[in-house]
């Protein structure tokens, strides 16, 4: 098998060239495409894209290996089992609920619906969000005040109910029809801080709560994910961004990673693991960002995604970086992200087995994550 490998690499390799010096070969032979080579090889190592063109190569290469010769290291998919939905009723008290709890419900009874909590990690309120889920299915967080009253509610799975008949999959059309115009800043004391969801998200104030209704652009702008965060909750943070600490970017890296494997686990797809040593490689690079001010897969260094991996000493087979900034939260990072084409496509691919995230903050608060997925 590793002939047929080199075969496919080979007629690569021959079309690329055909591609660039058939002229030249068509004029001056051997001689002429050999000197043209090593003109642009040398002007091709100094451009800091080449090696992620060269790893994405590789990338597609290693895939169609593995299609063609069976090879199911890229390839099988891990059976999971079916967790059963919840029957999902009309709010008793709120306009919305999640998983049949409302803002103000104790934690008591949410556990009695869906058991103990899989992670409880810092948020950017200063409180917790408790993830509750069956290997990533019927997923939600909820935050809780000190007296185990719900604070705050998230999901982006098909576990929403609303007195509005408002669920996962309605068309943003109808969230307007149904719920009107939209705020468009929250104020604070003297401060009013602007709300543009840019056609990804609304917020609408409803039972003295910001609810945040999320738009799947592929999927013809309908609801794909909802937070509900209690108005004192949100009064409580001030300024625009939480308040860094180790805490908190911990939390956000955890957040980060359960959300992806949510949005996987709706679209059947195996969920991810936990990949540690990337995770400091994904932090390096959100750290780098944040204090050097710049936004980019390629660092200051000209060191791509893969070269990053590699000084780390982790090896792959594929992988993928997924990058964003000036987010509040985790929750708004990921429904970014899956609203662009590429990132969206890391988010989802098949193949990949692993996940690292970093997460880091400016000077200004402000953070930077970095996703990195890979397949050993």
């Amino acid at each position: 098998m590793p002939k047929l490998r080199h075969i496919i690499f080979l007629l690569l390799v021959g079309a690329v060239l055909w591609h660039f010096y058939g002229d030249s070969f068509q004029r001056d032979g051997f001689q002429g495409v050999a000197s043209s080579i090593q003109s642009d090889i040398a002007d091709m190592l100094e451009h800091p894209n080449v090696n992620n063109t060269i790893q994405y190569l590789n990338n597609e290469i290693e895939q169609i290996y593995s299609r063609l010769t069976g090879d199911e290291t890229l390839e099988e998919q891990k059976e999971v089992p079916q967790a059963e939905r919840p029957d999902l009723t009309e709010p008793e008290e709120q306009s919305f609920s999640i998983h049949n709890v409302e803002i103000g419900d104790d934690r008591s009874d949410v556990e009695n619906k869906a058991g103990s909590p899989k992670r409880v990690t810092l948020n950017e309120y200063g409180t917790e969000w408790a993830a509750y889920h069956e290997n990533y299915q019927n997923f939600f967080m909820a935050a809780y005040d000190e007296n185990d009253k719900v604070v705050g509610l998230y999901t982006n799975q098909d576990l929403i109910a609303s007195k509005q008949g408002i669920g996962y999959g309605s068309s943003g059309d109808n969230v307007h029809a149904e719920l009107g115009a939209p705020i468009t800043a929250i104020r604070k004391g003297f401060t009013n801080y602007e709300i543009d969801g840019n056609g990804e998200y609304n917020t609408f104030e409803l039972d003295h709560n910001y609810v945040t209704i999320f738009f799947d652009l592929h999927e013809n702008d309908s609801v794909t994910a909802i937070q509900i965060i209690s108005k004192d909750l949100e009064q409580e943070k001030e300024g625009f961004f939480g308040e860094p600490n180790e805490k908190l970017k911990e939390g956000f890296e955890y957040q980060l990673f359960d959300i992806t494997n949510a949005a996987r686990a709706t679209r059947e797809l195996p969920p991810l693991e936990w990949h540690e040593p990337v995770r400091e490689t994904a932090r390096s690079h959100s750290e780098d960002m944040a204090d050097n001010n710049y936004f980019s897969h390629t660092n200051l260094d000209g060191e791509s995604p893969f070269d990053r991996m590699e000084a780390d000493a982790i090896s792959f087979q594929m992988a993928g970086e997924n990058l964003a900034a000036g987010q509040t939260s985790s929750i708004f990072a990921h429904e970014g992200l899956m609203n662009s084409d590429g990132h969206r496509e890391n988010i989802l691919k098949p193949g990949y087995r692993e996940l690292g995230v970093g997460v880091a903050f400016n000077e200004n608060n402000q953070p930077y994550y970095t996703e990195k997925f890979l397949t050993e």
